[in-house]
């Protein structure tokens, strides 16, 4: 079973930078999309950004410009890089990857970023 932990969270300024990451135990890691999901208190999980096999970036609108996602396949790992944050941007990050041939993906526990004054 493919278990994921994320990493990097914590309290940050408005206008702040955080990087956030997610490794994972499986092998092949190349063979999965990797996706970001956020979900903040009283609010449905949010996709934020995701980043394909082939390499394609994805970011929500709401984020574009200031997020971006990246991948290491050799350290079995996919990033967030999160810049000019936002108090709106205040969350759970949550790792999501799954195997294009797959039905099922695989979550993480989340890492909490919390943007405040």
């Amino acid at each position: 079973q493919v278990q994921l932990v994320e990493s990097g969270g914590g309290l940050v300024q408005p206008g702040g930078s955080l990087r956030l990451s997610c490794a994972a135990s499986q092998s092949a890691f190349s063979l999965y999309v990797m996706c970001w999901y956020r979900q903040a208190p009283g609010k449905q999980r949010e996709l934020v950004a995701t980043i394909t096999t082939g390499g394609t970036i994805n970011v929500a609108d709401s984020v574009k410009g200031r997020f971006t996602i990246s991948r290491d396949n050799t350290k079995n790992t996919v990033f967030l890089q999160m810049n000019s944050l936002q108090p709106e941007d205040t969350a759970v990050y949550i790792c999501y990857v799954k195997r294009m041939l797959e039905l099922d993906g695989y979550w993480g526990q989340g890492t909490q970023v919390t943007v405040s004054s």
